[in-house]
């Protein structure tokens, strides 16, 4: 009988697969040897594995490539990093490598551009793309990198007032570009996003504040919808009805040359994971490439945003398996060493699922189990896998530690959780660790940074006793001279 966890895998899934490969009992991850950054580490710890970054953004690249040239499409492509996935040095840096542009969300981001641009890693063609609703320190940013001489730095109008309030801070002609507010899923709460301006008004918006404004050229259409790039009738839908809305500006508006799709590649969340970028990748350009040649108006040149694609498949997390708790007849409990809700909140907040795969322990008979973390909230647990109603582990044994490893979660998991700030119920933020390859192919570690420690919260939260003691003094003193 097969009982063991590798045989429940191998009756399941194709395996092994391109970044998960078994060696003896111990899971590799790229070849990572996951055991042995255990040993060097401990447990729980956090990874990004670098090289993967670079990868994703030039097959993205390649898919673009191979349509435009299969279907003779005459506009360039571009491909922009979504900042808000992950604002990482380490991560930007990677990203850069591979002659990409930048999209940003809020005034910050842009601080987070001029440090890139002084270290040489953003240069005055590098797009930067600024979405998001903006408020006055994003405004007088957008503005100072502009009249800096970042001309490729390119707002997108998100409402009706944002064309004055750049106008005001900008000291010479801009471009800019559209956000089309789409329509969103029936099973949605609301019928059209809050973002960027609804189809039928788009027109008139850039009749009345762009058109004659020797000031403002349009430049760029955005379009995106919330459930990312897939192959169904609301995502066809949608696109038609924003390829329509080009057509038209372009027939009004010589300066409009480029259509931003946005992002939403899906990544990969199961072993059982399947998705055809360049089918998705070949029939967007040959949409475009079709609604253009029916309306003889030129094809735009294609912008994305792929933020979750980009960084989301070089994360992962390792967690140790403390000690089990049978509370009923039918439910085990696997306590880890750590907390989904702090380390991996979108698995709380959204239901999200990642791929969980055990570390060691493959040729042992396996269970079905709950995984439990450390805070005592009841919402602190992980119950299933993307395609099974189940989690399937190696059966639990105190003398044989068991490591578990979720992988995939390279993007939001850091920000949202609130990297380096207070974790709920003062759970410490494991470590993390970079994980590189030099020029001869070797694997390189880097702590980026360590587990917090107590004194860390305590500051935060007020109690550093010495030194508030200290300011105390200090304000006595003063007040004493005075």
């Amino acid at each position: 009988m097969n009982t063991k966890y590798i045989d429940l895998i191998d009756q399941t899934y194709e395996f092994p697969q391109e970044e998960f490969v078994l060696e003896g009992e111990y899971l590799r991850f790229h070849g990572i040897e996951l055991n042995e950054l255990i040993a060097e580490y401990g447990s729980p710890l956090k990874f990004t594995y670098l090289p993967k970054i670079s990868d994703n953004i030039n097959k993205a690249k390649n898919w673009f490539a191979n349509a435009i040239a299969k279907h003779q499409y005459k506009g360039d492509y571009k491909y922009c990093y979504c900042t808000k996935s992950s604002h990482f040095q380490h991560v930007l840096h990677e990203a850069l490598k591979n002659e990409i542009h930048i999209e940003t969300s809020s005034a910050f981001d842009i601080n987070i551009i001029e440090q890139l641009k002084e270290d040489g890693k953003i240069k005055n063609n590098t797009f930067v793309i600024c979405n998001g609703f903006k408020r006055a320190q994003y405004v007088e940013n957008i503005g100072r990198l502009i009249n800096s001489g970042h001309r490729n730095c390119i707002p997108i109008i998100d409402n009706y007032e944002e064309i004055d309030l750049l106008s005001d801070v900008i000291n010479d002609d801009f471009q800019v570009g559209i956000r089309i507010a789409s329509e969103e899923e029936p099973k949605f709460e609301f019928y059209t996003s809050r973002l960027g301006i609804g189809y039928k008004n788009i027109v008139p918006f850039y009749e009345n504040q762009i058109q004659g404004n020797e000031k403002v050229t349009l430049k760029m259409l955005h379009f995106f919808i919330n459930t990312g790039i897939r192959d169904n009738a609301y995502y066809w839908n949608e696109l038609a009805k924003c390829l329509k809305v080009y057509v038209r500006l372009k027939k009004i508006c010589p300066t409009l040359d480029s259509l931003n799709i946005g992002g939403g590649f899906p990544i990969k969340n199961s072993l059982a994971f399947e998705y055809d970028y360049q089918y998705m990748i070949d029939e967007i350009v040959n949409q475009i490439n079709l609604t253009c040649a029916e309306a003889d108006v030129p094809v735009p040149n294609i912008f994305t945003e792929f933020g979750s694609f980009t960084v989301g498949e070089s994360g992962g997390a390792i967690y140790e398996i403390l000690y089990q708790k049978q509370q009923n007849d039918r439910e085990k409990w696997n306590m880890i060493d750590s907390s989904f809700i702090t380390t991996l909140p979108d698995t709380w907040a959204i239901n999200k699922r990642f791929i969980m795969l055990p570390i060691n322990r493959w040729n042992d008979e396996y269970e079905r189990v709950l995984l439990g973390g450390l805070t005592c909230d009841s919402d602190d647990y992980y119950n299933s896998e993307q395609n099974m109603n189940a989690i399937y582990l190696p059966k639990y044994k105190r003398e044989k530690p068991l490591y578990i490893g979720f992988f995939n979660t390279g993007a939001y998991q850091e920000t949202i959780g609130g990297f380096g700030g207070l974790q709920h119920c003062l759970i410490p933020q494991p470590k993390h660790i970079l994980i590189d390859k030099d020029a001869a192919g070797n694997v390189v570690k880097t702590l980026f940074s360590p587990q917090q420690k107590s004194e860390d919260l305590m500051k935060i939260l007020g109690y550093n006793s010495q030194s508030m003691a200290a300011e105390t003094s200090v304000e006595n003193a003063v007040l004493i001279e005075s």
